[in-house]
């Protein structure tokens, strides 16, 4: 199997305030159905006519949080895209909620990977092994310091009991 045939047809819902990100994902995830909104507004709109394999979302600027709630009571999966947002209480908050993913803007160049691993734990019905986790934990790790994860400790030790990463995940993100 190639590596874009998961992403090949997936219709996409992406949305934030910055038509740069917008213009960036659509490229790098072309080979997806994309619909792309600036605002909060449009993104409703298109929750509410249209089916998504999977729904990325802006935190700020487009009421990423509400956007959130929408898509998971619609079962579609969200990877959450931030830059001011980038902390370790949104982190938790994204994944309370309901989030698949939570990935900093600095990592925007690969997008595609952790869409790839999304639409795969959810094609093989694995639900949320965190993949995506274990290939942010440096970032994380350098970006917030220290002790990072003491704030919301029972959080993350029932979170990091639950992600699970097998030798072909390692592989993957090695």
């Amino acid at each position: 199997m190639q590596a874009d045939d998961i992403l090949e047809g997936k219709k996409v819902l992406v949305v934030d305030d910055e038509p740069d990100v917008l213009e960036t994902i659509e490229d790098m995830l072309s080979m997806c159905l994309i619909d792309s909104a600036p605002s909060f507004e449009t993104a409703k709109k298109f929750l509410d006519k249209n089916t998504y394999d999977l729904c990325i979302f802006d935190i700020m600027g487009v009421n990423g949080y509400e956007l959130l709630r929408i898509a998971t009571q619609k079962g579609i999966p969200v990877l959450m895209l931030t830059a001011h947002a980038l902390s370790p209480d949104n982190l938790v908050r994204s994944i309370k909620e309901g989030a698949h993913s939570y990935v900093p803007k600095d990592k925007l160049p690969e997008i595609s990977v952790y869409v790839r691993d999304i639409l795969e734990e959810q094609e093989k019905g694995e639900g949320k092994k965190g993949r995506w986790f274990a290939r942010l934990k440096p970032f994380f790790d350098k970006q917030f310091g220290e002790g990072w994860k003491e704030k919301d400790r029972a959080f993350w030790k029932d979170f990091e009991s639950r992600v699970i990463v097998t030798k072909e995940d390692v592989e993957k993100i090695l």
